[in-house]
């Protein structure tokens, strides 16, 4: 049986991955057939990650993870919903992981199409789009200058400010939402990280933290 991680030693681990992707030299570990064949029928991920759909956020590239070691919930722009909360509390209930991270990232899609739609003469959203990104809106109100007719000029707005305020806003909201995460932290067993990765650099820098990690 695995030993359950402290939440401070799980994201030592996170970060040291990181650290390693960020100077070219990744382990790429435990992606061999004998892991695959390990975890045929049991898995013990060292972390969950609720994430930006991006294709350039690959959360085990990232923080250099193999097989079996992350369990990753992503959508655009990490948008909290019932299912990404479903999933996360399954990863903390149910897998007993001591860590979830929550990874947002510069010039991110989903978080300009909610700038752009504050704007004057915003084009229409599909209706799905719309929907989804209207849970971005109150960072860019927040971080935005409104005008007087509630409209906001899209190219004098810093969208990676309101990319930074949307990541505090969704570990508050996901806080609120999951009465078992916010348990958890408060008996000691879980920690929520916000994290902000830099899409040239390949660095996941520490934005926030709910719980103790020791940093």
């Amino acid at each position: 049986m695995s030993v359950r991680k402290t939440p401070a030693a799980a994201w030592r681990e996170m970060v040291r991955g990181n650290q390693r992707f960020v100077r070219g030299e990744p382990a790429h570990p435990r992606q061999d057939v004998e892991r695959r064949a390990e975890l045929a029928n049991v898995q013990h991920p060292v972390a969950a990650l609720f994430g930006c759909s991006d294709s350039r956020l690959a959360a085990e590239i990232i923080f250099d993870k193999g097989l079996g070691d992350l369990f990753v919930v992503r959508n655009a722009g990490q948008v909290i919903s019932d299912s990404a909360v479903a999933s996360l509390e399954y990863a903390v209930a149910v897998l007993g992981v001591p860590l979830i991270v929550v990874l947002a990232h510069d010039r991110c899609g989903a978080v300009q199409a909610a700038v752009d739609s504050q704007g004057g003469e915003a084009p229409p959203l599909p209706a799905h789009i719309r929907r989804h990104v209207s849970a971005i809106v109150p960072a860019v109100r927040a971080v935005g200058v409104v005008a007087e007719d509630g409209t906001i000029d899209p190219t004098a707005i810093d969208t990676d400010e309101v990319g930074r305020q949307h990541l505090r806003n969704t570990v508050a909201e996901l806080l609120i939402a999951s009465e078992l995460i916010a348990d958890a932290i408060a008996d000691g067993s879980l920690a929520v990280v916000g994290a902000q990765y830099r899409l040239a650099e390949g660095r996941a820098g520490l934005d926030l933290v709910v719980g103790d990690v020791g940093a």
